[in-house]
């Protein structure tokens, strides 16, 4: 199946061509008279190329996950009886700012972007300007003072992550770090493939969330299980959103 905007095209496989695994799942995209197969988790390529990331995941592949955790996220803050406006937001694995877009909307008026590529803190400001106070180019497990600083400016009373955890994108230690910087009883809003935390998983993030609830680290208050997106082959890809409050730090031994 082949897609076209403007100067980029992008072929998605067909059945017999498909990746059996969504880790490495491709595509071949005709940019700017140069034709590249891409992996899905090749951010680097993707977020160099507008609008590439929306054609691949949204448009073909039907993503809905920012609209599902910021939305599960406004519901509990309804609930709490909680100002939107009062918080200060850390994204995590920000990308080209479609989960900061959804903050932005939902009212929080100042949000941190934090990613390891450049391309990415370069997709966000070129395809979403203005929703970042500060986008963090970093590695979140060997911070520098002026990074640990700007990463935990306010400090965060709203931690989001989402469609980054596993696969190698961020890993626990990476997360950990990101969720000790916010302040205690901040809101964070997550989400993680189902099987992660379902079964023994080797990114390690099923344990890890489940020692968080279980010594009272993080507290969960809602989960909506949902379809993220589908596979390059049409199978619906099954996740699920978290939203809870922070209680205590992450201790370093758990991740190190």
């Amino acid at each position: 199946m082949t897609k076209t905007l403007d100067d980029l095209t992008v072929h998605f496989p067909t059945d017999d061509e498909a990746a059996a695994s969504q880790d490495t799942e491709w595509c071949e995209v005709a940019h700017d008279g140069e034709t590249h197969t891409i992996r899905f988790h090749d951010y680097h390529e993707i977020y160099d190329i507008p609008g590439l990331y929306e054609r691949i995941f949204h448009e073909h592949l039907k993503c809905n996950s920012p609209e599902v955790v910021i939305g599960l996220l406004k519901e509990q803050l309804a609930a709490a009886g909680e100002d939107p406006a009062a918080l200060s937001g850390l994204d995590v694995g920000a990308g080209n700012g479609l989960v900061g877009e959804q903050l932005q909307r939902l009212g929080v008026s100042s949000i941190v972007g934090v990613d390891i590529i450049e391309e990415a803190a370069r997709a966000a400001e070129r395809d979403r300007p203005g929703v970042y106070a500060d986008y963090v180019v970093c590695d979140l497990t060997q911070l520098d003072d002026d990074e640990r600083v700007r990463v935990g400016a306010g400090p965060p009373s709203c931690m989001t992550t989402v469609a980054a955890l596993g696969f190698d994108d961020i890993p626990p230690r990476a997360f950990a770090v990101g969720y000790n910087l916010a302040e205690e009883g901040a809101w964070v809003a997550f989400n993680l493939k189902a099987d992660f935390l379902e079964r023994v998983d080797a990114s390690g993030f099923r344990g890890l969330i489940r020692r968080m609830v279980r010594e009272e680290i993080f507290e969960e208050i809602a989960a909506r299980r949902y379809i993220h997106r589908l596979s390059i082959s049409g199978e619906p890809l099954e996740y699920v959103a978290l939203v809870g409050r922070k209680r205590a730090d992450v201790p370093d031994e758990w991740t190190a």
